[in-house]
């Protein structure tokens, strides 16, 4: 039986794009709850600067206070070298850098090129080597962009091909708009699967228009074994206001085990989670 792994990513990619500000001891409730649920991994905050993501300014208190359970790897993103640093000092498992497939999106959320953005991954590679912590990539954009229209997937593939190519253990290839439907994941999935091997590759689907789950099933049949999702599919993309957002991890876990996959996730404490998130 095939197992698969899911990626929690409410606590950042969820609760970021929540207004009313969340107090610090309620996140860090949400990640102590969830790491009783049976995930493995959970992004629990993001080290960007303030400015850019209020709501994650209290990153280092939120993982100086979560308890820590030994199966989960706690993940926290990273946009450049400071926030490595600052990612190692609060004792993250791994860290994630990110970077879009169209040039729009890329000066829009990260003001620089793609080429300026793998620029930037350079020294932060370096440290996160010597440091012995382990990178994972994101890719934004991989189906359409707001700026830029609809994505090349051969772009897609090659920028995969690079982040493996620097030192990413693994490459997350986000659905940004949720605009993915099969034909377009299954084109996508056949471009980079000829240039990365499937067990080096993790799907991000937003379920903007109710697509995710079909399009997840796409990328199980290539040979995906590990997806991203958030609790209560919180979060989202703030270009596609009132759209549903991230998959939902119950939804998730509840949908990869009715094919007869593995996840070791109880899903009945999602559930109660995610009646119960801050807001």
């Amino acid at each position: 039986m095939r197992h698969i792994t899911i990626f929690e990513v409410g606590p950042r990619d969820g609760l970021q794009n929540i207004k009313n500000n969340i107090a610090t001891a309620d996140k860090v409730a949400l990640i102590n709850a969830l790491s009783k649920t049976g995930l493995a991994k959970i992004e629990a905050t993001s080290f960007v600067n303030p400015k850019w993501i209020p709501q994650l300014a209290d990153a280092k208190e939120v993982m100086a206070q979560i308890e820590r359970h030994k199966q989960v790897d706690y993940a926290v993103l990273t946009p450049n070298l400071v926030g490595l640093e600052r990612a190692i000092a609060a004792k993250a498992d791994e860290v994630a850098i990110f970077t879009s497939a169209s040039e729009g999106f890329c000066q829009a959320n990260l003001n620089c090129t793609i080429e300026q953005s793998f620029e930037r991954f350079a020294p932060l590679m370096q440290k996160a080597k010597s440091a012995g912590i382990k990178v994972r990539g994101y890719i934004s954009n991989i189906i359409e962009c707001p700026f830029d229209g609809v994505t090349d997937p051969a772009i897609v593939a090659n920028l995969t091909k690079r982040l493996i190519n620097i030192g990413c253990y693994e490459v997350s290839l986000g659905d940004t708009l949720g605009k993915g439907d099969k034909n377009s994941v299954k084109t996508l999935m056949q471009h980079v699967t000829k240039q990365v091997p499937a067990q080096q590759l993790a799907g991000h689907f937003h379920d903007t228009y109710g697509r995710a789950l079909e399009n997840i099933d796409v990328c199980l049949e290539f040979g995906l074994s590990v997806f991203d999702s958030s609790i209560g599919g919180i979060g989202g993309c703030p270009y596609a206001p009132g759209a549903k957002g991230n998959v939902a991890t119950e939804q998730l876990v509840q949908h990869v085990e009715s094919l007869g996959f593995k996840t070791g996730i109880d899903v009945a404490s999602l559930r109660d989670i995610a009646q119960n998130l801050p807001h």
